[in-house]
């Protein structure tokens, strides 16, 4: 489904990604580890189209990027990624069903339509009583929660997570862990997730490392 032939970046004279190549399936959970600076992030960031390769290419879901103008590269990544990152980037001044519900407002869907798949989202996630609860009154795992029902409310073909058990302690983690493999069990949904948390990385279909901008063999 993901397709990354030869990622090259760079950001000045430092050269971050030097031709990496990656391929992942349908279903797929892939943890990326490394040290930092390896380029996990950068990787990530470019997989999942918020920042372009200089050289390379990519193709997700038979769709080439490199193709694609700015707007309707946006309409694409709306259509088909989701993200979890290690804040949240929550809105704060919205309900937890609000913060689920704007990507599919952004794509234009029903709205009536968007909550109710907003509230059997966050319902599945155990936060049935938390709907109209700010982020400042949720705890940073229910946080997390509203975070995955938000990249999952277009239904993407694959969930990009950026260290998303990094601001959580062990136990809420491990909670975390394991429903990251229960939305692939239920939804088949893809995962490629970027983290420093060794026994995540180890219960993943397949752990890659990066070291100095390269996946190791």
């Amino acid at each position: 489904m993901i397709q990354a032939r030869h990622i090259h970046k760079s950001f000045g004279n430092l050269h971050v990604l030097k031709g990496v190549d990656l391929e992942v399936d349908r279903g797929e959970i892939v943890a990326i580890v490394g040290k930092s600076g390896a380029g996990k992030s950068t990787l990530l960031h470019i997989l999942g189209t918020l920042d372009l390769a200089d050289e390379g290419s990519l193709k997700i879901n038979d769709q080439v990027i490199s193709e694609l103008n700015n707007r309707r590269l946006a309409a694409f990544r709306n259509n088909n990624i989701g993200f979890i990152f290690q804040f949240h980037h929550l809105l704060p001044e919205f309900t937890a069903l609000e913060n689920v519900i704007i990507p599919a407002l952004i794509q234009n869907q029903n709205e009536d339509k968007a909550r109710a798949r907003a509230k059997e989202l966050l319902d599945y996630l155990g936060l049935a009583e938390r709907l109209k609860h700010k982020p400042n009154q949720l705890s940073g795992g229910e946080q997390q929660r509203v975070a995955i029902a938000r990249s999952l409310i277009n239904q993407p073909a694959v969930v990009f997570a950026d260290e998303p058990t990094g601001n959580l302690d062990s136990n809420t983690s491990a909670e975390l862990h394991e429903l990251i493999f229960q939305l692939r069990k239920d939804l088949q949904q893809t995962f490629i997730i970027v983290t420093h948390n060794e026994e995540l990385a180890e219960m993943s279909d397949r752990r890659l490392e990066m070291e100095d901008g390269r996946l190791k063999k």
